[in-house]
């Protein structure tokens, strides 16, 4: 039954149902004691302007409908009195022909009002979705460092359609409601004032039941998403494969079955607790609405014995009680659904209003995708404190802490001139990492510049950057998807040609060619049907299908097995061959024959020079390298070293290809079978590594 029918229409109020009436009693109110930011109305108006036609239609519609839903009770009253009573059969059979005229119309009515309302609604939803979308992907890497993923994707999903419910079912209901009460009051004083005011002697009741029962439902409901969100995290957690993994790996599926079983327990029973406060919520409802409608029929039946009033009347004023408690119960909770809807507006224009820190200039330039130099110019840098970055609605707390995060990076100068490999290394958490991100601009220095082919990247188009700069990380990441599709992420356009030859350059062609899905294999949730070396190998096809001029290797072999290491370092001899290349490694024989070696320490360059030299001066270059090696061993490899520099090597054909040969047999590596794992990004450590 629709907003403003006949029968127990009244019991319609918000959302065109009892259900919509409890859905907008079980709102929490404490809602309304928020603060909304000034101008935040007219924000709302102006952001719903190019629906602002549709909307009047939608107003126009549902008043036309609720004067039409008006004249069944007078059409009723008309059969009995002038019809029935005066025993006029062609008059009965005009009326209810009309009657049946009027609820065809109602029905057309209704589908051309649920036409504008759902072009509204998920225009606005379209809109807003895609305006946060595309705003936090161009947040800085810090963002995503402090928020909680699941409150950023509440965002896109339950504030949205809050918001999108302010254009569509409170606006509906409001407007309805309005003209129902409005038109019914109205016609009911004309019939009988006394009989509609003794009728609204039992609102209050009616509204209070309806308050009483709604509190309860309130917080039933917010314990009632506090139990879901617990068990929809826990099943996230462990229906990942690093998850499932953990708990296999320590024996721990009973526990892990007791504790959902236990959250899942509390979940049913809230369940059960709503559904039995919402079927005494309806029965309560129910009880008032018929002791009124018993109130009219009593005291109406005896005035019409008398002949003060006659029998249509009485059944039209019946008829129009059960239209009236629903939407004033309905009115008198409207403060609590209008704010719930500006609230939900308010928290995605929050997201909205959070500017990027790292953000492109107006006139920022273009550089090309060729190699070029790269210099860092007395850099210093310090992480964006929270309150500078994000918001605490997103991070679940009280207040964002905006004391200044500790300098990790101080004076950094150097230079990688085209073509040159410099290596960074030293200890866990020197700063190495957090350099190579400067690089990519994924935060912007606090002192000094960073310029890629003699452009400072302040000034330089984020695209362009990207476009120019390739990166390879220790833990490359796969979406779950086809082997095909994580390619094309670089090179969209690239051809079936295209893709087979960097997949044999990166040394996994051979591979993928067995499979029996071929390209069209899917690779798992973050690519984990594939080993770390095959994934690092995926990675660096995918860089070489995109073909920048600068590449960075931030530990690119760590924590992988000498076999795929020795794989992925022949991969990495075509990506490096006549590129600019800043290599982070903690394996110091894979990285001897830099051009240059940066030995980075508590965010500063100790040292600077080539393999021989840093031994020679017996610094800390000198300390890391003794602790890999075994005193007086001869130099054999982990794995292969990084190839000769690329400026020595080799170089990119004009067309921007590279060769898959390259020749090592100057390489003399060194090996003890002893390793250092690398340390984790600073995004997961937080340290400035």
């Amino acid at each position: 039954m629709r907003m403003g029918g006949g029968g127990m229409g009244g019991m319609k109020g918000m959302s065109g149902s009892p259900w919509g009436l409890m859905r907008s009693f079980r709102r929490d109110k404490s809602v309304t004691q928020q603060k909304l930011p000034p101008g935040i109305a007219r924000r709302i108006v102006s952001f719903a302007r190019p629906y602002r036609g549709a909307i009047v239609w939608l107003v126009c519609l549902l008043a036309i409908d609720s004067i039409i839903g008006a004249a069944n009770p007078l059409l009723l009253r008309a059969i009995i009195n002038r019809g029935i009573l005066r025993h006029d059969g062609g008059l009965v059979v005009l009326l209810a022909a009309i009657v049946a005229a009027i609820a065809i119309s109602d029905a057309l009515l209704a589908l051309v009002e649920r036409f504008f309302s759902a072009r509204i609604g998920e225009g606005l939803i379209y809109d807003l979705r895609s305006k946060v979308f595309a705003h936090v992907q161009r947040m800085p890497i810090a963002f995503f460092t402090r928020t909680q993923t699941g409150a950023l994707i509440s965002r896109l999903d339950n504030d949205v359609l809050g918001a999108q419910q302010a254009f569509t079912s409170t606006l509906s209901s409001i407007v309805t409601n309005v003209f129902t009460v409005a038109i019914t009051l109205a016609v009911m004083f004309t019939l009988s004032w006394e009989i509609t005011l003794a009728s609204l002697v039992l609102l209050p009741m009616f509204i209070f039941l309806a308050r009483l029962v709604g509190q309860k439902l309130q917080g039933l409901t917010r314990d009632s998403y506090n139990l879901n969100s617990s068990m929809t995290t826990m099943m996230t957690e462990r229906f990942n494969v690093a998850g499932a993994l953990l708990v296999k790996l320590y024996g721990r599926h009973d526990e892990e079955d007791r504790t959902f079983s236990s959250r899942a327990a509390g979940v049913r029973d809230i369940g059960v607790n709503i559904a039995m406060y919402g079927q005494i919520f309806f029965a309560a409802m129910m009880l008032v609405a018929s002791l009124a409608t018993a109130l009219v029929y009593g005291w109406g039946g005896w005035q019409a014995i008398h002949g003060a009033l006659d029998v249509g009347t009485l059944v039209a004023l019946a008829q129009y009680l059960t239209r009236l408690y629903g939407p004033l119960t309905s009115l008198s909770n409207v403060n609590v659904d209008v704010m719930t809807a500006l609230v939900s507006f308010d928290r995605v224009f929050e997201v909205l209003d959070l500017p990027p820190m790292v953000a492109e200039k107006p006139d920022a330039r273009d550089i090309p995708r060729t190699v070029a130099p790269i210099e860092f110019d007395h850099v210093d840098f310090r992480y964006p404190t929270a309150s500078e970055v994000s918001l605490a609605s997103l991070e679940a707390v009280a207040v964002l802490d905006s004391t200044p995060d500790k300098q990790v990076l101080f004076d950094i100068s150097f230079r990688a001139e085209p073509g040159q490999m410099v290596a960074l290394v030293g200890p866990s958490g020197a700063g190495k990492t957090t350099i190579s991100q400067l690089v990519t601009r994924m935060y912007d220095v606090t002192e000094g510049a960073v310029r890629v082919g003699g452009v400072d990247v302040r000034d330089v188009s984020l695209d362009s950057l990207r476009a120019a700069v390739g990166v390879v990380t220790q833990d490359a990441h796969m979406f779950h998807d086809t082997i095909r599709a994580n390619l094309l992420y670089a090179k969209p356009e690239a051809s079936e040609d295209e893709l087979i030859e960097a997949a044999r350059e990166a040394q996994i062609w051979d591979l993928i060619a067995r499979l029996p899905d071929g390209l069209d294999t899917v690779v798992g949730d973050r690519g984990y049907r594939l080993s770390g070396g095959e994934k690092q190998r995926m990675a660096i096809a995918r860089l070489l299908l995109k073909a920048p001029g600068i590449v960075v290797l931030d530990e690119a072999t760590a924590h992988l097995d000498s076999e795929s290491e020795a794989a992925v370092q022949k991969a990495l001899s075509t990506a490096l061959v006549g590129r600019t290349s800043i290599v982070i490694a903690h394996r110091l024989s894979t990285v001897r024959s830099a051009d240059a070696l940066l030995v980075v320490e508590g965010g500063r360059i100790v040292e600077s020079g080539t393999h021989e030299t840093l031994l020679a001066a017996g610094g800390l270059y000198a300390e890391l390298y003794r602790t890999q090696f075994l005193p007086g061993a001869d130099a054999a490899p982990d794995g292969a070293p990084y190839p000769e520099s690329p400026a020595r090597a080799g170089s990119a054909d004009p067309e921007g290809h590279f060769s898959a040969e390259l020749l090592l047999e100057d390489v003399d590596p060194l090996d003890d079978g002893s390793f250092r794992a690398g340390a984790a990004p600073s995004h997961q450590r937080g340290d400035g590594t």
